[in-house]
């Protein structure tokens, strides 16, 4: 099974400064064929700036694991093209997303990924969106446990 991340469920599993990180550490160390992960470059560098810049994370220390995750043999990390962006234009408007949200729930439904893992109220609220008969539906892993 392959799940994508939410930048907040991303941040919570790499940094042990929030207290949700006990409850998600597990999520990258226990990475495998059967247990995948997808990322995707909204994600990634919103997490990128909140660590650094909220969490005060080292630039260099950031970039360094960043890249090593998006290396990982079990994490797939799909590339956003216009498609993706006119996708996440229309979910916008239709589903009433912030830019950032639109684009991660399109990447991830224009790949199919089935759930994203989130901590997200507005997106919780919703459970899941479905576009050409392809669901993503909305998962708070911090609740689940």
């Amino acid at each position: 099974m392959i799940v994508g991340l939410d930048t907040n469920i991303l941040c919570y599993a790499l940094d042990s400064g929030y207290p949700e990180h006990t409850r998600l550490e597990d999520l990258l160390l226990n990475l495998s064929a059967e247990n995948m992960l997808a990322l995707n470059p909204t994600t990634l560098h919103e997490a990128y700036h909140t660590l650094v810049f909220g969490q005060k994370w080292s630039p260099n220390d950031a970039a360094t694991r960043f890249i090593a995750l998006i290396k990982h043999p079990f994490v797939e990390f799909f590339n956003q093209t216009r498609k993706t962006s006119i996708i996440a234009l229309n979910l916008s408007v239709k589903h009433n997303l912030g830019g950032r949200d639109a684009l991660i729930v399109a990447n991830y439904l224009s790949n199919k990924i089935p759930i994203l893992l989130t901590h997200d109220k507005d997106l919780l609220k919703l459970q899941k969106i479905t576009l050409n008969n392809i669901s993503l539906t909305f998962v708070d892993p911090l609740t689940q446990k």
